[in-house]
């Protein structure tokens, strides 16, 4: 098979280094594309390094921009892309500016394409992110999800052909980073931390940096914190920052960090508080709890065990949170065996050999 992988923001770098290893064991061909929605080294050339994923064979450098002159940039290359190297499928990740244009010049040019965590609803449209997964998934061939209840959100909306649960390709990559002779992080130790005696923070998502009165919100709860608190600050909340504001002298604003430091600070911090879809799966495998800084979340699943909370950003619901929230002592088996991407790939080849585009 012939894989055209369309990737552009740091989740979707992780989620295709597993897959990737994966096409090349089984002899496949990969040809990786990588769109440029994240561009500066911190925030996606680090990221290749520490998850060994090759330079991009296409690179789109299409930047920052609104949602539709970002997407509009990317549809354009893309589908010239696609007609250049006619592969068998077209990969997207996930729920971005980038999964949305490469899945409509994919469906544009009838060109077969597969969802790696497809079915994931937050059910609030006001999330860009939610119409992007929505949109992808009813242009896909092919819908590989996380979770069952992913599967059954599918269902819902009339989507229950090629279907399959296959787990967290997210986990896979945890799982590789944290091998045995691994090469260690060392940034708790440069950074002067101890292990379980700081809270990691991060803030990303439109409805947190783009809203002054949430970041706000966020920010106060912060500054109030009256433990160590380690906050990897985003290129978009670094803008919103508001004028003025002061850190605390608990607060610990750094540059983003690549994903072996992240790692390595989430696995050795007392809490997490973030609105990262990832970082909640992260915290979950690590077995660190997890305060979320949304309103409502897709991992529903991780709510339910009791590992992570809901504060969305409300100053004094974050505050409590981080004051009481206790997980319970079992952690059950969540996004699968560790194996998902190579379930991935299975069941793309069972689809390509039995004409998976549907009609």
């Amino acid at each position: 098979m012939k894989v055209l992988t369309v990737v552009g923001a740091r989740p979707q770098f992780i989620k295709a280094a597993p897959v990737r290893r994966a096409l090349e064991r089984a002899g496949h061909q990969e040809i990786l594309v990588h769109t440029g929605q994240h561009y500066d080294d911190s925030m996606s050339a680090a990221h290749f390094r520490d998850l060994d994923l090759p330079t991009p064979d296409v690179e789109l450098h299409v930047g920052s921009g609104t949602h539709g002159a970002q997407t509009a940039r990317m549809l354009e290359r893309l589908e010239l892309v696609i007609e250049s190297h006619t592969p068998d499928w077209v990969l997207v990740y996930g729920d971005t500016n980038s999964t949305l244009a490469a899945a409509l010049a994919a469906a544009k040019l009838r060109t077969p394409l597969v969802h790696v965590e497809a079915g994931q609803r937050s059910f609030n449209r006001a999330m860009p992110e939610e119409i992007n997964r929505v949109l992808a998934d009813h242009a896909s061939d092919l819908l590989l999800c996380v979770t069952p209840e992913a599967v059954a959100n599918l269902a819902a909306e009339g989507i229950r052909t090629n279907v399959h649960l296959v787990g967290d390709v997210m986990i896979d990559a945890l799982d590789w980073m944290l091998r045995p002779g691994a090469p260690a992080s060392g940034i708790v130790r440069e950074l002067g931390l101890e292990a379980g005696k700081y809270l990691l923070a991060t803030v990303h998502r439109q409805e947190n940096a783009d809203n002054a009165a949430r970041l706000a919100a966020i920010l106060a709860a912060f500054n109030r914190l009256d433990e160590t608190i380690v906050f990897p600050v985003h290129p978009r909340t670094r803008r919103s920052l508001p004028h003025g504001w002061t850190p605390s002298a608990q607060l610990r604003l750094i540059e983003p960090v690549s994903y072996r430091h992240m790692i390595e600070l989430e696995r050795g911090a007392r809490m997490i508080l973030t609105d990262s879809g990832g970082m909640q799966k992260e915290a979950y495998r690590l077995g660190v709890p997890c305060v979320v800084l949304r309103d409502e979340t897709e991992w529903t699943e991780i709510v339910a065990a009791g590992w992570s909370m809901l504060a969305g950003a409300d100053c004094q619901r974050i505050l409590a949170a981080v004051r009481e929230f206790r997980p319970p002592a079992e952690r059950p088996p969540l996004h699968g065996d560790g194996q998902a991407a190579v379930h991935c790939v299975r069941h793309m080849e069972l689809a390509h050999a039995s004409g998976a585009h549907r009609e």
